[in-house]
């Protein structure tokens, strides 16, 4: 961590009051760890949209194992994709419905490219990629 500096914000009173609300919910020690929180999140979000350097991001789905030849599709485009996917768990939640969490690293645009892939094969129910870097962080 680098030199903390100190410096003042004004805000409308209501504001504040959404501040504090999110401070207590999400249980943040102060109010400056959760504007520090945010300020990455923002960090982050500019990080994908300029689509430079390699970022990190993990895609959950949820599908149906029962339908025919997903399983094989679903391998097959990570395999086609192996230097972006560095790791997969899969959960088995019922007789027919899975849970499967894909680690994936590399480029924004080859990550939400492969993430929309996985999302739209027939069979997959829910998915959501959440994108984040990590290397620059502060």
């Amino acid at each position: 961590m680098g030199k903390l500096v100190r410096f003042g914000v004004s805000m409308d009173e209501r504001l504040l009051k959404t501040l504090d609300k999110v401070v207590e919910r999400r249980g943040y020690p102060t109010r400056s760890e959760a504007i520090r929180d945010l300020v990455r999140t923002e960090q982050v979000r500019d990080v994908w949209q300029k689509g430079k350097g390699a970022v990190v991001g993990t895609l959950t789905l949820i599908y149906d194992h029962h339908v025919r030849e997903l399983n094989e599709h679903l391998v097959n485009l990570q395999h086609d994709h192996q230097k972006i996917v560095h790791s997969t768990m899969h959960v088995h939640l019922s007789h027919r419905m899975c849970l499967e969490v894909i680690v994936l690293r590399g480029r924004p645009r080859q990550i939400q490219r492969l993430a929309d892939r996985l999302i739209a094969a027939r069979g997959v129910k829910h998915g959501r990629l959440v994108a984040t870097s990590g290397e620059d962080l502060v």
